[in-house]
């Protein structure tokens, strides 16, 4: 095997995440981060030339001092020496600034490929189902987005067109090497063997250290962010020491992973380079003893040359001991990143769905009305028809539910906790589908529809709430971001709520802080209240949405309410009587099947589970 060869990457196949020992590249990765790119053809290309131009310049150096030495220096020609030092000034100047050219560009290009790659990253988590966030966590997520991307970055900009170099600079200097005497490059292959069982006995293990580092990274990432997501709880239960312990066991992974790769690699780069001294000392006493008695040829000015060329070589060689772990390090960021992007989504819109007509726009669009508080907004049929559902297959939520919410009509869902009332509403609005049996959207069966275009005429308020960075009014405009500021205000009016917003402290401009912290439960949930009806929706969800709003408000909100859901259908899931009693359909659920459903007063009569549930709400509160 020639030196080059062992120096090299080793060229064995593509890892998978689980295998026992991964190996050394995957080159089909390499080639995905290549066709990222494609866009940048031009660029990409001239650092292409310009690195091979910057590979051959370095050995050229090396030979201009020896042609001078060997030339006018030999043979006593001061005039050609300095012409000889004013070219080999020249092509130094070239060099540099081909390297100034190259690197620049090589930056540009990097970010250009980690800005189009994030926005990929973004637009795939946009369109993740629900099930998706559910099942992931946040740190993971986040270091997709942030650690791992870095990491690809680092690929393109350095490894790559780095390893090139080398690689061309290796192979200059071979040549060079060759050309100038075969015997004392017959010494540099020598050393090839001992690069090679080196490389083979520290890449697998470099391997093995760089991921292990990179996942406990995001390990960490993770628990920082599930953390500070957690704090009111960590604290009000006093369990700081707690969390301090099991972020200690992760650092402490971690920086077990990373002094692992740290031995490895100060083993591994001063072999390399131990291995240039053994040839130099063998290249001085071979190369000493053929100048002198004139073996093979030897010149002064070639034995010079050769103390350059195997350090370039050698240097060469020690920059891709460096450069192999920077790629196991971006091709594992770029394993989980594009893991991300091919993910298969649970369910995606049919390739031919169709938008929900719109009857609020007269030309049936789901664009926004003129006005988001006008009374006599048409709601939409919504039926059940036989629908199950599990979030797990072999573990349903929902068994086999038949009913019909009429047009404008209210339907209350109540039942205990895990009844499966959020998993209802969660399925008109089409953020699962249905394991079995069919949903319909005003005679239209929900897998049919756009989801888009179901959920534009919605609006949905939590018991979660949740603000985004930004004011008062930015967050309710979120509804509907064309709407004027009289809209807004005139939304707030209508939930008889405008003079509590106005009170805050800048009015609708004051800033809410991240996630709304800056703002008590209850005017948050007037804000989401007023977001929602500001987007004049025909299906309306409220989950549990009253439950942060004190009495008093809510009473304020009660009237408004009615006449703002009297045209809408509306499912309203509810601990509270005052909302329950005025729905004109009340389904009671239990363990996922609807054990008794009809109006207020008649349940009551019937004396079954709803009015067991009834007492236990009239004593809540």
């Amino acid at each position: 095997m020639s030196l080059l060869a062992a120096a090299g990457i080793p060229t064995s196949k593509g890892f998978t995440a689980a295998a026992a020992e991964p190996s050394a590249l995957d080159w089909r990765i390499l080639r995905r981060i290549l066709t990222h790119t494609r866009p940048y053809a031009a660029k990409r290309n001239t650092i292409f030339a310009l690195t091979v131009a910057r590979a051959i310049q370095k050995p050229a150096m090396a030979w201009a001092i020896a042609a001078v030495i060997n030339g006018p220096i030999t043979g006593g020609d001061y005039r050609g020496a300095v012409w000889g030092a004013a070219g080999f000034f020249a092509l130094a100047v070239l060099t540099e600034l081909t390297f100034h050219f190259r690197q620049r560009l090589q930056l540009e290009l990097g970010e250009a490929v980690v800005h189009d790659l994030r926005n990929d990253v973004f637009q795939q988590l946009q369109r993740m189902p629900l099930s998706y966030f559910n099942k992931t966590k946040l740190g993971r997520i986040l270091g997709r987005v942030i650690t791992d991307i870095e990491s690809v970055r680092r690929g393109v900009q350095n490894v790559f067109f780095f390893s090139l170099l080398a690689f061309g600079q290796m192979a200059g200097a071979a040549g060079l090497m060759l050309y100038y005497n075969w015997v004392l490059f017959c010494v540099l292959l020598a050393v090839g063997p001992l690069v090679w069982l080196t490389n083979r006995h520290f890449h697998p293990r470099l391997s093995v250290h760089s991921r292990a580092a990179a996942e406990s990274q995001s390990r960490l990432t993770g628990s920082v962010a599930e953390t500070v997501k957690g704090m009111r709880v960590i604290q009000g239960y006093a369990r700081q020491r707690e969390s301090d312990d099991r972020y200690g066991r992760l650092i402490d992974r971690h920086s077990d992973n990373n002094v692992g790769l740290a031995h490895e690699s100060s083993l591994y780069l001063p072999l390399l380079e131990l291995h240039s001294q053994v040839f130099l000392a063998a290249l001085l006493v071979v190369g000493g003893y053929g100048a002198l008695h004139g073996f093979a040829g030897m010149e002064i000015g070639s034995l010079i040359a050769f103390f350059f060329l195997p350090s370039l070589f050698f240097q060469s060689l020690q920059h891709l001991g460096n450069l192999y772990t920077q790629a196991i390090t971006s091709m594992a960021g770029a394993e989980r990143v594009f893991q991300l992007l091919d993910l298969k989504l649970d369910w995606t819109d049919a390739p031919h769905a169709l938008d929900l007509p719109d009857p609020r726009t007269a030309h049936g669009r789901a664009d926004a009305p003129a006005s988001a508080t006008t009374p006599g907004t048409k709601g939409a049929r919504v039926e059940f028809r036989d629908v199950s559902f599990a979030y797990e297959p072999g573990r349903m939520v929902l068994n086999n539910l038949c009913f019909t919410a009429a047009a404008g009509e209210t339907v209350a869902l109540v039942g205990h906790t895990g009844s499966g009332k959020t998993s209802i509403v969660n399925l008109i609005a089409k953020f699962y589908l249905p394991t079995s049996g069919d949903i319909l959207i005003d005679g239209q069966e929900i897998r049919t529809l756009r989801g888009e275009s179901l959920r534009s005429q919605m609006g949905i308020v939590l018991q979660t709430n949740f603000l985004f960075t930004g004011t008062v009014l930015e967050n309710i405009r979120l509804g509907r971001p064309g709407a004027t500021d009289a809209e807004v205000r005139a939304a707030a009016a209508s939930l008889d709520c405008l003079d509590l917003l106005e009170s805050l402290p800048q009015g609708f401009a004051t800033e809410v802080g991240e996630r709304g912290t800056s703002l008590s439960l209850g005017q948050r949930q007037l804000i989401c209240f007023t977001r929602a009806l500001l987007a004049n929706p025909r299906i309306l969800i409220l989950d549990e949405a009253t439950s942060s709003v004190d009495t008093i408000t809510e009473s304020r909100l009660q009237h408004a309410l009615d006449r703002l859901l009297a045209t809408r259908t509306s499912f309203v899931v509810a601990h509270r009587l005052s909302t329950i009693r005025r729905a004109d359909q009340i389904l009671v659920l239990d363990q996922g099947c609807i054990v008794e459903r009809g109006p207020h007063l008649q349940l009551l009569a019937r004396r079954g589970a709803y009015h067991a549930l009834y007492r236990q709400f009239a004593l809540a509160e």
